[in-house]
């Protein structure tokens, strides 16, 4: 019998040790943000994920590679999220400055949308800030995976929005701000919160946000191409 093309295909089911291994990542994401890797015991991962603790070596070999599945993960979150906005790293950069500029300010919204307003952003951000200060191999795959690629990229987008060369040290400079105004509304979340008046910062806040990130970015253009903001 030849079935239709149509057909959908059988979906697959997540397997019992599949769920276990996602739920000690996170756990293990979780926990290293938050107390450290040294101070952050594999009972402690395995009571988070409500897993058995012989399931981190026989998933991870132990918790040095649960740090290395942890780093994996949120290299995986967010090329998916930069991706949506910025495309690959061999995609083609878009042949118009009006065009170009067009997607540093989708970029920008969906960086905010990611690292402000999503509740999975503040686990993924208290890990890579303490690697950042203690610097591992996790580090080194996170800065390949993500950081290198991403800032290239949008370092690629200003140059043909503005014309100012990619690789120079003012282009990469100015792409550090951009990324740096965002992530500072997570990292001073708290702050933000209190100054503001909000009890949280979601969705309606992460619009503001947007707003206020996209003024900067359009008077940060206008500048380079000699107009008034």
């Amino acid at each position: 019998m030849i079935r239709s093309s149509n057909a959908k295909s059988p979906r697959r089911e997540t397997s019992p040790a599949e769920l276990t291994r996602a739920a000690l990542v996170r756990a293990a994401l979780k926990l290293f943000g938050r107390q450290g890797f040294d101070g952050t015991s594999t009972r402690e991962i395995a009571a988070e994920a409500q897993a058995n603790i012989g399931s981190i070596a026989y998933h991870f070999g132990g918790k040095e590679g649960l740090r290395t599945a942890a780093a994996d993960f949120i290299v995986e979150t967010i090329q998916t999220v930069a991706g949506q906005a910025l495309g690959n790293a061999q995609a083609p950069v878009p042949d118009s400055p009006e065009a170009a500029r067009a997607q540093l300010f989708v970029a920008l919204e969906r960086m905010v949308g990611f690292v402000v307003a999503s509740p999975q952003a503040g686990e993924i951000v208290q890990f890579v800030l303490r690697e950042l200060s203690h610097p591992t191999a996790a580090l080194d795959r996170i800065y390949d995976g993500v950081f290198e690629p991403t800032h290239r990229r949008l370092c690629q987008l200003w140059e043909q929005a503005t014309g100012e060369p990619a690789e120079s040290e003012a282009t990469r400079l100015t792409v550090f701000t951009l990324i740096g105004q965002v992530i500072y509304f997570r990292i001073g979340r708290e702050a933000v919160m209190r100054r503001m008046g909000w009890r949280d910062i979601g969705a309606a806040e992460a619009v503001k946000v947007v707003a206020a990130t996209s003024d900067n970015l359009k008077a940060m253009l206008a500048a380079r191409m000699g107009q008034r903001p």
